[in-house]
């Protein structure tokens, strides 16, 4: 498959060198890629120093122009903020958390850097497809109760390898009523139950955000009607209290009472 955006962030410098070990020397299509400096900012010691400064200048030799230098904010908020995610998109990155942005209905999911070399070498991927566990959602939060305790129930019940390589789908009347920033969230934490990649169907407040942002023309894909599902979860959380997840997993999780 051939995505339509690679992220990388610090670690891009290793991935260069995987590249080059490849036997290439330009990017098949510089303006998929993404790099944005943010794990190690400012650079706590002159290695980390060293290892932007040889990203910057993969960055320049390879002409790729989407590159966000240090301070201008974590990876998984400055690619929707600045645009490049949409939804229908083929987000792959090398980064666990680029589940962060099927929120928009985006399909994404992290991979590996030898496997960001091989698109930067070739330009696709291959990809199986995952089975989708669905989450249906309903009711309301109450006060100082968040999205993030939701998510952390979730992975509670469902457990940390609980979805590996699936699909984790959010719907229901909860998450139509969710604001955007929210719904980055539970996508961002389905990396922390195995999944593959974690969405939102795009709908008015996906538009309305992205539209915000200067994305329009988006599309919205749907799951069919007769969409087999490994696994359908509801939940009813009108009486769902703070949750944390206790040492030393991220499925440990007990409410806060």
């Amino acid at each position: 498959m051939t995505p339509d955006v690679v992220l990388s962030h610090d670690n891009t410098a290793a991935i260069a060198a995987t590249f080059r070990r490849i036997g290439q020397d330009r990017l098949d299509n510089p303006q998929r890629h993404v790099v944005v400096l943010d794990h190690c900012v400012p650079a706590a010691s002159e290695a980390h120093a060293s290892n932007h400064q040889a990203i910057r200048a993969f960055v320049a030799e390879q002409q790729i122009e989407n590159f966000y230098d240090v301070q201008r904010g974590i990876c998984h908020q400055v690619l929707p903020e600045e645009g490049h995610v949409r939804p229908g998109a083929l987000i792959l990155g090398a980064d666990s958390h680029t589940t962060t942005h099927g929120a928009l209905g985006a399909f994404a999911a992290g991979i590996g850097r030898s496997e960001v070399a091989a698109i930067m070498a070739i330009g696709r991927l291959w990809l199986r497809v995952p089975e989708t566990i669905q989450v249906s959602v309903d009711g309301v939060l109450q006060a100082q109760v968040t999205p993030k305790d939701f998510i952390l129930r979730l992975i509670g019940d469902v457990g940390a390898d609980g979805a590996l390589y699936q699909a984790v789908e959010f719907v229901g009347e909860t998450i139509a009523k969710m604001a955007t920033d929210d719904r980055l969230t539970l996508c961002n934490m389905t990396a922390e139950m195995g999944a593959k990649n974690g969405y939102v169907p795009a709908d008015d407040e996906t538009d309305a955000w992205l539209a915000r942002r200067g994305v329009t023309g988006c599309l919205h894909v749907q799951s069919d009607p007769d969409t087999h599902y490994a696994r359908q979860i509801h939940y009813d959380i009108t009486e769902l209290v703070p949750q944390v997840a206790a040492p030393h997993s991220v499925d440990n999780v007990a409410p806060v009472t």
